[in-house]
């Protein structure tokens, strides 16, 4: 194995454990965990309570805040230590990535195994993984004094930069394995490719707003939402626009809305990769995995957001990001080399 496919597989590593992340990160969310320590110990919060006393100790920083007295008072331990692991697990993957990536990193760097190109790319996911930390301790500080839960603005911004940097992992990985730009396509096919991974990060993100709000419970319909197709009380909030970031309601129809428009994007693009025969497996794939994804989204609604279900749709959301943004690197990205060459193509032809 050369040194930039190996590069490209370690980066695939880092993107699964990015992934994993994400979705213990979404079971943190779902089983209302995220609340469980009080306190961000970015070293000696690797070792979990390990005696009846340290138990005790968490326990007591957990019972200050006011979700134990609005909504959880009269815990009982067991239950606490069942949150807590949700929420040390989360801790405990992320702190994983960091090894997993500076690490290795640094071996390669070391060793001069790392592309001139990659440099200032490794420094960026580096510091990004470094700000990713800080944000998840400003969103979990928003639920320790004055709210029972974490303001769904940090959330969004914790979720978001999670999957931007996901997809910037992959993208590299596609480029270091030499297969960036390397699916011969005509433009629309291209920029579809390139505008998808985009479009599914804004849905995603709309998503972190329902997950924010618990808002998945403000209508059990499908297709109708609330017994109509618009329903009342979208613009109860001053200002309107508020009402897309602070009403469930509004949120879970954006985030509907939002799903059928990106459901419509795939499949259009999915037709036109088949007729052009340009990536059309991978872009077929994906429209089956947004396909099954909506379905997904439907089952999350009318059932009131099972605990099972809600955490598939959080997973297939990262697969999904995983594949569109792998996608557009072999159709979007056109290296210089593979430029340059086709110039003296065309020159020679004329």
């Amino acid at each position: 194995m050369d040194t930039d496919a190996s590069i490209a597989w370690w980066l695939r590593i880092v993107a699964a454990f990015v992934v994993a992340t994400l979705v213990v990160g979404g079971a943190t969310r779902l089983t209302d965990s995220g609340l469980s320590i009080t306190e961000w110990r970015p070293i000696l919060g690797v070792v979990p309570p390990l005696t009846e006393a340290a138990w005790q100790e968490a326990f007591a920083l957990y019972r200050q805040i006011p979700e134990y007295q609005l909504v959880n008072r009269g815990m009982s331990l067991a239950d606490f230590q069942v949150i807590y692991w949700w929420e040390w697990a989360h801790r405990a993957v992320a702190r994983t990535i960091g090894l997993a990536f500076a690490l290795p990193l640094a071996w390669f760097w070391l060793r001069g195994r790392l592309p001139d190109w990659f440099k200032p790319w490794a420094l960026v996911l580096l510091a990004l993984g470094a700000l990713q930390g800080a944000v998840g301790w400003w969103m979990v500080t928003s639920g320790l004094t004055e709210r029972v839960d974490v303001s769904q603005y940090r959330l969004v911004v914790h979720l978001t930069l999670a999957c931007v940097i996901l997809a910037l992992t992959v993208w590299l990985s596609v480029r270091l394995a030499g297969r960036a730009g390397g699916v011969e396509a005509p433009t629309p096919v291209r920029l579809g490719a390139v505008i998808l991974p985009f479009a599914i990060l804004i849905q995603i993100a709309l998503g972190g707003l329902v997950a924010g709000m618990d808002a998945g419970l403000a209508s059990d319909q499908w297709p109708l939402m609330a017994g109509a197709v618009v329903p009342d009380g979208l613009l109860l909030l001053d200002p309107w626009w508020a009402n897309a970031f602070e009403n469930p309601l509004t949120a879970q129809f954006n985030h509907r809305l939002a799903g059928y428009l990106l459901l419509a994007l795939v499949l259009w693009h999915a037709a036109a990769a088949v007729r052009a025969s340009a990536g059309a497996a991978t872009a077929v794939g994906l429209a089956a995995l947004v396909v099954a994804q909506a379905a997904i989204g439907v089952g999350v609604v009318v059932w009131r957001v099972p605990l099972e279900l809600a955490g598939l749709h959080q997973v297939m959301a990262a697969v999904i990001l995983w594949v569109a943004t792998a996608h557009a690197a072999r159709l979007g990205y056109v290296p210089a080399t593979r430029a340059v060459s086709a110039q003296v193509a065309a020159a020679h032809r004329a």
